[in-house]
C-alpha cells in the first residue's frame, strides 16, 4: 500500500497518523494550529473527520459513556459544535501540503463522500463503527483513493467480510485493530491481535491507539503494526470528548520518535550475522587446535586436539572431521587449524 509517496509495510519505517479529529473544537483556527502542530511534533499525515450531525445521528441516538464523562449532555448538539465547513476542510488540507504532512479524511456518512473527494485528500478511513457499514466502505472504495479500515469492537468474521466487499482495492487498503475504549486501560490494549489481522487478511495492519501511553506505539510496532494512528490535542484538559485520551504535541513527539525507534531495533526481520557483529564472531568464537605439533604425514591424535579462542580456524563442530585425519603439513601446536593443514 501506497499514501503519496510513503510506501506503507512492516520493512518500512511506521506511518504516524497525528488524529485531529474533533479536537478543533469546531474552530478553524484551532484545527489549522493542530495541523501545524503535528507537523512540527513530527507526524507523517493528520486526520479530520467529515460529518454532519444530521446526516449520521437519528433521534434514537445517545452518548458513549467517556462522552458523558466529558460533560457532553446531547448527541446531536454535540456533534454540531464540533463540525466544520466543507471548505474550511480544503483549507486544512492545503495547510497539511504546504507543511509536508498528508491529509486523511474519515468520512462518516455516504451522503458526504463527493464533497468530501473536491478536496485533495491523500487516503480516506473508516472509523471503527463502520465495518459493517457496507455502503459506506464501497463508497469510498470507489473514490480510488488509499482506503484505511478501522477495526475496533469488531470480530474477526466482521472484518474478514468488510476486506472481501472490498478485494477490488486490495493493492490500496490497510487495516487498523482498534479498541473502542477512551481510553483504552494497557491490559486492554489488545496488540497480540495484529499478527492476527495481519495473518488472516494478508494486508498492512496498523493500530489505532486509545491508550494513554506514548510507549504504546513502538510496542504496537514490535508486534507487526506498520501505521499508529493517535489522537492529536494542545490540551488534554480542553473540554471536549476526545481531549483526555489525546496526546499534546510533545507527548506525540515522543510517541512518534519511539515508534521509529523501535522499527529501527527490529532491523531485518530475518536472522543474519551483520556487519558489527563480525569482530565479536572472529575473536569470542572458538577453533580447533592441536595440544602437540604434527608432522606432515601424520594421523591426527584425537586426544590432540582441544578448542581454542579466537574462531579463525575450523569450528568445533568439524572435531570428529579432524579427528585421525593426515597433517598436510608441519602443523605447530596451539595454533588455529584450517581447512588447509588437513590431506
Amino acid at each position: 500500500m501506497r499514501i503519496g509517496d510513503r510506501q506503507i509495510g512492516p520493512e518500512h519505517a511506521p506511518y504516524v497518523i497525528a488524529e485531529i479529529g474533533v479536537n478543533h473544537d469546531g474552530s478553524v483556527e484551532w484545527a489549522l494550529a493542530l495541523v501545524d502542530a503535528a507537523a512540527d511534533a513530527g507526524a507523517d499525515a493528520v486526520k479530520l473527520q467529515v460529518f454532519r450531525a444530521e446526516s449520521l445521528m437519528s433521534r434514537g441516538s445517545r452518548l458513549a459513556d467517556y462522552q458523558q464523562r466529558a460533560g457532553e449532555r446531547d448527541p446531536v448538539e454535540m456533534l454540531r459544535r464540533l463540525e466544520l465547513p466543507m471548505d474550511a476542510l480544503g483549507d486544512l488540507v492545503r495547510r497539511a501540503h504546504e507543511r509536508s504532512v498528508h491529509a486523511i479524511a474519515t468520512v462518516f456518512s455516504v451522503d458526504l463522500v463527493e464533497p468530501a473527494r473536491a478536496h485533495a485528500w491523500d487516503a480516506v478511513k473508516t472509523a471503527s463503527p463502520d465495518i459493517v457499514h457496507e455502503p459506506l466502505l464501497r463508497a469510498l472504495e470507489a473514490t480510488g483513493l488509499p482506503l484505511i479500515v478501522s477495526t475496533g469492537a469488531a470480530s474477526l468474521d466482521e472484518v474478514e467480510r468488510a476486506v472481501r466487499w472490498l478485494a477490488d482495492a486490495r493493492e490500496r487498503l490497510a487495516v487498523l485493530q482498534c479498541v473502542s475504549a477512551y481510553p483504552a486501560p494497557p491490559d486492554r490494549a489488545a496488540l497480540g491481535a495484529i499478527r492476527e489481522l495481519a495473518e488472516n487478511t494478508g494486508l498492512p495492519v496498523g493500530y489505532s491507539d486509545h491508550t494513554e501511553g506514548v510507549e504504546t506505539g513502538a510496542i504496537a510496532v514490535g508486534a507487526g503494526a506498520c501505521l499508529l494512528e493517535k489522537h492529536f490535542t494542545h490540551s488534554r484538559a480542553a473540554a471536549g470528548p476526545d481531549h483526555a485520551a489525546s496526546l499534546e504535541p510533545a507527548a506525540f513527539a515522543r510517541y512518534a520518535a519511539l515508534a521509529r525507534e523501535a522499527h529501527a531495533m527490529l532491523g531485518e526481520r530475518r536472522k543474519v550475522v551483520q556487519d558489527i557483529e563480525r569482530e565479536v564472531r572472529e575473536v569470542s568464537r572458538q577453533s580447533l587446535v592441536l595440544l602437540a605439533p604434527a608432522r606432515a604425514g601424520e594421523r591426527i591424535d584425537p586426544a590432540s586436539i582441544a578448542c581454542r579462542r579466537p574462531g579463525t580456524g575450523l569450528a568445533p563442530w568439524r572435531l570428529r572431521d579432524v579427528a585421525g585425519r593426515i597433517a598436510a603439513r608441519d602443523i605447530a601446536p596451539d595454533t588455529p587449524l584450517v581447512e588447509e593443514d588437513l590431506a
